[in-house]
């Protein structure tokens, strides 16, 4: 720092005082310059050549790259001079290269060490079993991404401004390491979930977890191009940790209610309004514990929810349970699953589903067994194949069997006519394909 202002202060008084005073020939400025930088140069290569510590490798590669041919030589007063004067590096080019690799080795050593001792220290703060904080409603552990992020971010802004090529260097060399550290948080949050089943604060801590996924989703959605590598796994790894933490923490929910949903069949659809009473009171207990979640994850965790609702009652209506003969039946029938389907969408949507694309499956499965004209049915049937393209032959046939009075030609002309509506269709969104007919 000191030769720096020296040489910068000393020049300035060459160009604006000296220089004039010796003929023009003389170069007097070019003298003055290349000998102070001769001395410089002479003292950097001699400190590079001793033992440095990691910051004093920083400051000089600093000066080489950065402050010593942009502060000094660009400087307002001697630029115009500097560039007549051919003055080259402040240090040989094979010396700085090797400084160069001690400090990007060192630089990758201790991200990665402090990305290793954040983790622990996250997996401890699990083991002590203490409910998590809380900002703005939702359980987090915020630290974690804001720390991992910041790491590898300061690091790569570090390296930039030592110069352009070294600061690519370092991404390069840490493009693998915010994927690697998620892969294992993720098997770290896999053991976390299997072996703390009985932790008082299990849920909590599951749902702090999730929560963290969302600040490396946005950074990485924010910051990385969409075809970089790196980025598709961070995000493919981030989906396995939620989809995984939503499994435990729906597994209650579903258990209690399958046991509900049997009582559809085994009613004989005669008090479905009484059930689905019980189906939406049931999950309401159980949507209030995942307010804590944040908001997108709330709402994916809902729509799931809202697509279980539905799943589980076509898979009633498919279970053959129920053959109606009279148009006046099944016209009753209809008008159940109509009140059903409007209850569960009531209340799905007030409970922050955006799942829209559900919300026709069962009105237009009520509106089948209502029509009983030929014609109609197959209209119908085929708005339902456009809706829901994984339909199959084999749903369709068990849900039919619900209309008794249907005739066996009928029910094959219906049937075909589905077969010709999916063939070459692709499943978009799944419902159907996920239901198994018995």
């Amino acid at each position: 720092l000191h030769m720096g202002k020296t040489m910068k202060e000393d020049l300035t008084v060459v160009v604006k005082y000296i220089k004039q005073l010796y003929p023009p020939e003389f170069n007097v400025f070019s003298t003055y310059a290349e000998l102070y930088h001769n001395y410089f140069a002479s003292q950097a290569k001699k400190n590079a050549e001793s033992h440095l510590e990691d910051k004093d490798i920083y400051l000089l590669l600093s000066w080489v790259h950065n402050i010593y041919p942009k502060d000094m030589r660009k400087d307002h007063v001697l630029a115009q001079e500097l560039e007549k004067v051919k003055l080259g590096s402040l240090l040989p080019s094979s010396l700085s290269k090797e400084l160069e690799k001690k400090y990007l080795d060192s630089e990758e050593a201790t991200i990665k060490s402090s990305l290793t001792k954040c983790l622990d220290k996250e997996i401890q703060r699990w083991k002590e079993d203490k409910e998590p904080e809380k900002l703005n409603g939702h359980f987090q552990s915020e630290l974690l991404a804001i720390f991992v992020i910041q790491s590898i971010y300061s690091g790569q802004k570090r390296a930039k401004d030592i110069s352009a090529a070294v600061g690519e260097e370092l991404s390069h060399r840490l493009s693998q390491e915010l994927p690697a550290f998620l892969r294992s948080y993720k098997d770290a949050f896999e053991d976390f979930k299997e072996k703390s089943k009985k932790h008082r604060y299990y849920k909590a801590i599951l749902i702090a977890s999730i929560n963290n996924c969302w600040n490396f989703r946005d950074y990485a959605e924010k910051n990385m191009a969409e075809k970089d590598d790196n980025k598709a796994s961070i995000l493919s790894t981030l989906g396995d940790i939620e989809n995984s933490g939503f499994d435990v923490l729906l597994q209650q929910l579903f258990a209690q209610l399958k046991p509900i949903y049997k009582k559809f069949t085994e009613n004989k659809w005669d008090s479905s309004n009484e059930i689905m009473n019980e189906i939406i009171k049931t999950t309401s207990k159980h949507i209030s514990d995942f307010r804590t979640l944040k908001d997108p994850f709330y709402h994916a965790i809902v729509e799931k929810i809202h697509a279980r609702l539905v799943k589980e009652y076509i898979v009633r209506l498919l279970k053959r349970k129920v053959s109606l003969k009279t148009p006046a039946q099944q016209q009753n029938l209809a008008q159940n699953i109509s009140k059903n389907a409007a209850d569960l969408e009531a209340f799905c949507t007030s409970n922050g589903s955006q799942a829209t694309w559900l919300n026709s499956a069962l009105p237009k499965l009520a509106e089948i067994i209502r029509l009983q004209d030929l014609g109609a049915i197959k209209i119908e049937v085929a708005t339902l194949a456009t809706t829901y393209p994984d339909i199959r032959k084999r749903h369709l046939e068990a849900f039919l069997y619900i209309k008794s009075n249907l005739s066996r030609s009928d029910l094959k002309s219906i049937l075909g006519y589905l077969a010709d509506s999916t063939a070459s269709t692709p499943p978009g969104a799944p419902l159907f394909s996920n239901i198994n007919v018995s």
